[in-house]
């Protein structure tokens, strides 16, 4: 592939629900542009984009994947990310690389929880939109119905530029609002407008310029004037009106008829943004902040918007070059990590297919192998004059599961395989929970997470399966007490004996573990005090009700005797155990449970459901506030009951809804509870 100039580049996503033909369509696109010269097909697992294994076997897209095509002397490249809710974190990478984002909607299905999704993180990273009404050809295949639905639930923004010619079986092309001209068929042969669709056309269009006329006063007085506007004029404003925001141009299409895809390679290089219109902010390295521009001669800074890991070339590298021109076999500065790393050679990527480039200009996008330090969000620069990049936001996980290796020789290799997916997949998050020992693995949601076990095992040979995590619960005791006990042991030689006095008492929630020294008149050596205090701490360690570690007493050494023959460090340790065992029994221990703040964001319509459900879940609703488009539901609720939540609350929302859990304070779990949880521990003790 040619080196382009940065003003012939397009850097775009599909983004949208699942299953609304963006990969078909992409194919459709390479095979119309001659990047590929024959068709794959998602059922048959042979598209570009569809190469990973998982994604063959599934027969969705769980992976970004880079897509690059010539259309006339323009590069485009394309990024396909997954619909699916739980690759979602994909489709932020893909918006961290490109200048204007395509939004799939099916028209037969219309404007799906994708859809919203996909029109929301796009706002957010303020690219420019677009919407393509795709799969026309299907049954029941409603363009109107569809235009209708994207206007009322998404943005009266959202104007038609193209409409389609017949309907589902019927599908044959798409009239071009701006020419007033028919395209139609694969190669979208130009013709007449159908003369039966006059009366729609002139309706459309005439949103069309009314959209147009308000990017521009000079536009506005003339259209007022003559109630039309010159197509030269039109191209000018709609082009201006797509980089404001101001215009979100809806397209029609079918990726798998091929048709309407020479047309949207044609709207795509002539209205949207090149590089060269994008503005970025870096950081120096001192502080103060830089305007870039996409110019190649400028200070280099790229961004790494995707990590993978080949099975041919290793770590591979997917970043976008946002100013400069990064070479191949150069050296380059990691400024996000301090880091020096060598450029060897530089890709553009088509899917699995990697092709040598000699260097990536301003705007490009490309891949490097073996990059030793760097990962997603990281900025390289130049040593010389570091500068770094904002990251790239992701979604915070929602799932969470422990991870075990799947037998003794999974063992080793599960940390380095853990780490490994973590780098490639910045939504899954990895941290060992103290109280309960586990190794927690993170993400959006049981497909992610089987998804994640799934490329461990193939791409670096660990076999790691998930299961529900424990709860780290904890125990306390409620009322004061004093305890003491005897170590005495005869063997041959040297016996062993202590004796110890405690007095335990609890302290208010939160305050940990306080350990006193009391004794009077040394009748207990000061040497044996601090093997005292690990007797009690490895007492409360263990537990009294379910094996969990007690908190929130004081426990103090009020007496006590020694031999001074028989007793050593060992001796009072034992004893200090087991005098802290006897008195936690004494003092009605009992069982402690993590509780989160929880806050749902759902249409206002699941609002009944959702807190019928979080009263079912033993939460505490501390209020229910609405707001533009959501209302926000706020709780307390225990941890225990909200392992599956991300589940439970797509199921009842369809989707819609979003959460966030983060830990607010440990509370005493309900008797009937209790009961339940310590059984349960003495089945698996």
């Amino acid at each position: 592939m040619k080196e382009y100039a940065t003003e012939k580049i397009r850097n775009l996503v599909f983004l949208g629900h699942g299953g609304t033909g963006k990969t078909s369509l992409a194919e459709a696109a390479l095979f119309v542009s001659g990047a590929i010269n024959r068709l794959g097909h998602v059922e048959e697992g042979t598209t570009s984009s569809d190469f990973d294994p998982d994604e063959i076997k599934r027969k969705v897209s769980i992976n970004a994947s880079l897509l690059p095509c010539e259309w006339n002397d323009f590069k485009i490249n394309i990024i396909d990310a997954p619909g699916y809710a739980d690759f979602v974190g994909e489709a932020y990478s893909g918006l961290g690389a490109a200048d204007a984002a395509v939004i799939f909607v099916c028209a037969a299905a219309g404007v799906q929880v994708g859809t919203e999704l996909a029109w929301q993180i796009a706002g957010d990273r303020q690219v420019a939109r677009a919407i393509l009404i795709n799969r026309l050809d299907r049954e029941n295949a409603d363009f109107g119905e569809t235009l209708s639905q994207v206007r009322s639930i998404l943005s009266r923004r959202c104007v038609p530029i193209h409409v389609p010619i017949g309907s589902q079986e019927a599908f044959e092309g798409v009239v071009d609002l701006i020419d007033q001209r028919a395209y139609v068929g694969e190669k979208g042969e130009e013709t007449e407008v159908p003369a039966s669709m006059a009366a729609e056309i002139a309706g459309l269009r005439s949103q069309l310029l009314e959209a147009v006329a308000e990017t521009d006063e000079a536009l506005l007085s003339k259209y007022l004037e003559e109630d039309d506007l010159p197509a030269a004029d039109i191209r000018r404003g709609l082009a201006t009106g797509i980089l404001a925001g101001t215009i979100v141009p809806v397209l029609a299409a079918s990726g798998t008829k091929m048709i309407g895809v020479a047309h949207l390679l044609d709207t795509v290089t002539e209205y949207f943004p090149s590089p060269a219109q994008a503005k970025a902010t870096a950081t120096k390295a001192g502080g103060g902040e830089v305007a870039l521009v996409a110019d190649p001669d400028g200070p280099l800074v790229a961004q790494v918007f995707k990590t993978t890991a080949d099975t041919y070339v290793g770590k591979l590298t997917y970043l976008r070059v946002v100013s400069g021109t990064l070479k191949a076999d150069s050296h380059v500065w990691n400024a996000s990590r301090n880091a020096e790393e060598r450029v060897g050679q530089l890709f553009v990527v088509r899917g699995k297919a990697h092709e040598p480039a000699a260097q990536l200009v301003a705007g490009d996008i490309g891949a490097v192998a073996k990059l030793a330090e760097t990962l997603t969000s990281d900025t390289l620069t130049s040593r010389e004059e570091p500068l770094t990049l904002p990251p790239i936001e992701f979604p915070a996980p929602v799932f969470h599961a422990a991870a075990f290796p799947k037998s003794k020789a999974d063992t080793e290799k599960m940390s380095t395989a853990l780490a490994r997916i973590v780098e490639e997949d910045p939504v899954l998050r990895v941290h060992r929970e103290p109280d309960t020992g586990e190794t927690i693995l993170s993400g959006l949601g049981e497909s992610h997470l089987e998804v994640a076990c799934e490329k461990m095992k193939r791409k670096f040979g660990a076999e790691v399966t998930v299961q529900k995590p424990r709860v780290p619960y904890k125990e306390t005791l409620t009322a004061s007490t004093s305890s003491e006990h005897t170590h005495k042991k005869q063997t041959g030689g040297h016996g062993q004996y202590a004796k110890v006095t405690l007095s335990i008492e609890p302290l208010p929630r939160g305050s940990g573990f306080e350990f006193v020294n009391k004794i009077v008149g040394g009748v207990v050596p000061r040497q044996y005090v601090p093997a005292v205090e690990d007797g009690v701490r490895e007492a409360l360690r263990d537990g009294i009700l379910a094996h969990n570690p007690v908190v929130d007493i004081r426990v103090s050494l009020i007496d006590g005797k020694e031999h001074p023959v028989d007793s050593s460090e060992m001796s009072f340790k034992l004893a200090g155990s087991q005098a802290m065992k006897a008195g936690a029994l004494n003092a009605h221990p009992v069982l402690l449970e993590p509780i989160v703040n929880v806050q749902v964001r759902a249409p206002e319509a699941y609002t009944g459901d959702l807190v019928s459900d979080l009263n079912g879940k033993r939460a505490h609703v501390l209020g229910i506030t609405p707001e533009e488009k959501v209302t926000v539901i706020d709780a307390l609720a225990p941890a225990a009951e909200m392992q599956h939540y991300a589940t439970d609350l797509r199921s009842l929302t369809q989707g819609r809804a979003t959460f966030s859990i983060d830990f607010d304070h440990y509370q005493e779990v309900p008797e009937h509870v209790a009961k339940r949880i310590v059984e349960a521990a003495e089945k698996h003790a």
